[in-house]
């Protein structure tokens, strides 16, 4: 699964990476070193014309609309790639309001000895991607304000990330963008997505701080003592 991750980049640079065209105001994004669930989070998703991308802050944790309450929410921070086409939860999604959950990198822990040790892990070079995500609006049945909520796509990890976690974040790369976000584009070349990223990623064991969530500052990706930084395909 993929349970933490980071949003640095600014708003001026997420503007050209994502091509956001909606004239909205910037919102107001603080850079993130330790974003967890339920929290508020970017995503990058079309307009209901479908002319234009836009910026949403959205609940991470998707709230199906059959949702009695946000109780769910915390157990649907993830859909896993083999089956997001089939589950209710999911499927409708899938098809209709597919997005881009901004981030720049993740975080996993690998069991070494009787301790976990949480890894940062990011393409080559830091280049951008985007997580592969659903979103949805939720409207509660007391009433109130609609939510709208997202979902992180996951998949089988590849060969350099399984000595860490056999999971991991399907990666799209910004060649893939626009597909993704295409409502209207046949179903097989979306699913062709749905897979591990091809190349190997770059892993630094980091500080047990990012392990409290109440800790969100750079001080997260402080490398560990043993500056420990190497490509995955390296840890076979």
């Amino acid at each position: 699964m993929c349970g933490r991750y980071t949003r640095i980049r600014p708003w001026s640079e997420l503007v050209a990476l994502y091509r956001i065209t909606a004239r909205t105001p910037p919102p107001n994004l603080p850079p993130r070193y330790n974003i967890a669930p339920t929290q508020s989070v970017p995503i990058v998703r079309r307009k209901d014309d479908h002319d234009e991308r836009e910026l949403a802050l959205v609940r991470w944790g998707l709230l199906p609309a059959w949702a009695k309450d946000t109780s769910i929410s915390y157990k649907m921070i993830n859909a896993r790639a083999e089956t997001v086409d089939q589950k209710p939860a999911f499927r409708l999604a899938f098809r209709r309001r597919r997005c881009l959950v901004v981030a720049d990198g993740f975080y996993e822990w690998r069991l070494e000895g009787s301790q976990k040790q949480p890894y940062y892990l990011t393409l080559p070079a830091n280049r951008p991607f985007a997580f592969a995500g659903l979103w949805e609006r939720w409207r509660n049945p007391e009433g109130g304000d609609p939510i709208e909520s997202c979902t992180i796509i996951v998949c089988e990890a590849n060969p350099s990330v399984r000595p860490i976690h056999e999971r991991m974040p399907v990666i799209l790369e910004p060649n893939t963008f626009e597909l993704w976000l295409d409502t209207e584009a046949e179903l097989t070349p979306i699913k062709a997505l749905l897979k591990p990223c091809d190349g190997p990623l770059m892993a630094v064991p980091v500080s047990s701080r990012v392990n409290n969530v109440r800790n969100d500052d750079p001080d997260c990706l402080q490398p560990i003592a043993t500056s420990d930084v190497r490509c995955l395909h390296h840890m076979r």
